[in-house]
């Protein structure tokens, strides 16, 4: 595959992923994205917590492909985890690994919980 198309993917990970993260965290302040945001937040936990079985915990469908096309560009992959490397990326700052992974999982749960009674207390009221 030519670089300048691998150079056009590897941007739009970036921006997709990014608006998929942002979508996971904020999803649910928008009433008619709830079920959508649900339905994104529980991808996301299948693909790390079910996926990752066989994967290694965290495992994200996105990010493995990105890394694949990062590698094919010649770039070495400096964090294991996504929202390591889009900070370092777009910030060029080097938060500890562990600090983000922390705040990554208390913003996912946080998330998830609220989307869920969010979409559980319309279903209940539609009764």
């Amino acid at each position: 595959m030519p670089e300048s198309i691998l150079k056009i993917i590897d941007v739009f990970f970036i921006g997709f992923h990014t608006i998929l993260i942002l979508f996971n965290v904020f999803g649910w302040l928008v009433p008619r994205w709830r079920v959508a945001n649900f339905i994104s937040l529980s991808l996301t936990a299948f693909s790390w917590f079910i996926l990752g079985i066989w994967f290694g915990w965290g495992y994200c469908v996105c990010t493995d492909w990105h890394w694949q096309i990062r590698e094919m560009l010649g770039y070495q992959n400096t964090s294991y985890s996504y929202i390591h490397f889009l900070i370092l990326e777009l910030t060029n700052i080097d938060i500890p690994a562990k600090l983000v992974d922390a705040c990554t999982g208390i913003l996912f749960f946080t998330a998830f919980l609220i989307s869920a009674y969010l979409n559980l207390r319309k279903r209940i009221a539609k009764k």
